[in-house]
């Protein structure tokens, strides 16, 4: 009866864990070369010398979320980090993560193997799901701890810890969404190309909406049918009540996504 309470197993998730951590090494590498050399870079005697690049090219500076005149470290940051580099790179560590844990499985065989053990089907999709929300949030903490490491070794005191905190908690939340997507693609179907072109396609299809939003008045109306949109940073930054509605609006789909994710796999015929 204890066996058949059991919502994770124990072994599936280490073996899981260590494909995730082998791909987050990966994007930490990546991540830590942007961060580390964006956040450098800050100094306000230059700040008009980097804002002149905005004004050369202002579309295509805004659509990818960077804009001019941060009169702060965090301000700086969030202008080119997180309209980006902190959204892109994890977003592809939840597409590839996503896909290979449930519909991977599935179309290579596998999940025969896992379905003749005595492991019901709720506790390896509840597993997995652990797997992927515990990639996602190692992957912040990760950025979280280097960010305010390399601002307090170049710029001492300088970075609102608070802030930075609360905007990555809300990129947590973002995230978290973006996973749902790919989870619930990865327990619909059983072939992976149709898993990740689900799962890939939303995420990027909405991406490249907010891109166009951000680019300028005539295609402000994309902002509307876009959930990047509910992350605002500068929002987040000020305080803005909006901004965490809109974050909270976030966690809530995420929570969603996960539960019909989790209920579709359950309840699909695999064919095995």
């Amino acid at each position: 009866m204890k066996n058949n309470r059991k919502m994770i197993n124990a072994a599936l998730y280490k073996r899981e864990m260590k494909g995730s951590l082998k791909m987050l090494f990966l994007f930490a590498a990546i991540i830590s070369m942007y961060v580390t050399i964006i956040i450098s870079m800050y100094d306000p005697e230059m700040m008009a010398t980097l804002d002149s690049f905005y004004e050369v090219m202002p579309e295509l500076m805004a659509s990818l979320g960077m804009g001019a005149g941060a009169a702060s470290l965090i301000g700086f940051i969030i202008s080119y980090l997180y309209g980006f580099i902190l959204l892109i790179f994890p977003m592809v560590f939840c597409i590839l993560r996503g896909n290979g844990l449930i519909a991977k499985y599935v179309d290579r065989g596998s999940m025969v193997t896992l379905l003749a053990s005595p492991i019901k089907r709720r506790t390896i999709a509840m597993t997995q799901l652990s797997v992927l929300i515990s990639g996602i949030l190692l992957l912040i903490v990760y950025v979280t701890g280097l960010e305010m490491a390399v601002a307090e070794i170049n710029f001492p005191g300088e970075l609102a810890a608070a802030d930075l905190l609360t905007l990555n908690a809300a990129l947590l939340c973002l995230l978290l969404f973006i996973g749902g997507i790919c989870f619930l693609a990865s327990c619909i179907f059983s072939d992976t190309r149709y898993s990740i072109a689900l799962g890939a396609g939303i995420p990027a299809l909405m991406y490249i909406l907010q891109m166009l939003a951000n680019a300028g008045e005539k295609a402000d109306m994309f902002k509307y049918f876009t959930f990047f949109t509910l992350f605002d940073a500068n929002g987040i930054a000020a305080g803005e009540g909006s901004a965490f509605i809109g974050t909270l609006a976030l966690l809530i789909g995420a929570a969603a996504l996960y539960t019909i994710g989790v209920t579709v796999f359950c309840k699909k015929d695999l064919h095995i």
